[in-house]
């Protein structure tokens, strides 16, 4: 048996394909053991044989369901109990297609459940190892949606802004511990995830949709850089730093005494 990683392990959500198995390459290259979590235990066992047998990493795969509470708790679990566990990518996500009036509220409910519970459950229990340790790493795939949600559906930008928020917050609460975070806002990637929610990729845009591997290269490259926010596609980060300040410049003034003068009736 192969001796544990000085990097320690990376636990990935959503790892059988598209963006979690090429964070599972990407980072199997960089030295990282791997644990491996998604429901299709047979696709992870091929991808974790196959990066096991190419970098001589260890990899470990764990079928789980996250939508499932039992499922949920023995990753969650794992989170806390196992030391060697360095960094986790909450990836593991789906989207919907269609108006919210016409939602399915199962479909609904799941989407809540894996984008929003899910990733919740676990940031907070790897936050509280890492947080205990003074080091580790926690990467949240959101998306760019969760800045333009006219763009999409509603539920699934909402959950993706949910991160983004949540992800804002779990850095001010952890960099003093020695905790890095990372939210991840791809456009439109080249995965699985639009079939499964029943839109057609002949429909989009071409020049809007990266292939896998450049997001994920570039995700790590912010990653490398410590950014907080990473837009893979975004040309220029001085963009996206007018955004934050102007997000900043509101903050004086949201919550005062008395409403503000243009909202008061006359008389």
């Amino acid at each position: 048996m192969s001796k544990q990683s000085e990097h320690g392990t990376a636990l990935i959500t959503g790892a059988s394909s598209g963006i979690g198995a090429t964070y599972a390459k990407r980072l199997a290259r960089r030295g990282y053991d791997l644990l491996l979590v998604a429901r299709d235990e047979q696709r992870l066992a091929a991808l974790g044989s196959t990066l096991s047998e190419e970098t001589g990493v260890r990899v470990e795969v764990l079928r789980a369901d996250l939508t499932q509470e039992a499922d949920l708790q023995v990753v969650e679990q794992r989170l806390r109990d196992d030391a060697a566990i360095s960094l986790l990518i909450n990836n593991a996500g789906v989207a919907t297609n269609g108006p919210l009036a016409e939602a399915n509220a199962q479909q609904v409910g799941t989407l809540i459940n894996l984008n929003i519970v899910a990733l919740t459950r676990l940031s907070s229990a790897a936050a509280a190892s890492f947080g205990a340790r003074g080091r580790g790493a926690i990467i949240n795939v959101a998306s760019v949606v969760a800045l333009i949600p006219e763009m999409f559906n509603a539920v699934y930008s909402a959950s993706k802004a949910y991160v983004l928020s949540l992800t804002q917050t779990m850095h001010h609460e952890l960099s003093a511990q020695g905790v890095q975070v990372q939210a991840v806002l791809p456009g439109i990637t080249r995965t699985e995830i639009w079939e499964r929610s029943g839109i057609d990729e002949a429909n989009l845009n071409p020049a809007m949709i990266m292939e896998v591997g450049d997001m994920v290269d570039a995700a790590l490259a912010g990653f490398d850089q410590r950014e907080l926010i990473t837009i893979p596609s975004l040309p220029n980060a001085d963009d996206w730093a007018q955004f934050v300040a102007a997000r900043g410049k509101l903050g004086p003034n949201l919550s005062h005494s008395r409403p503000a003068e243009r909202y008061r009736i006359a008389g």
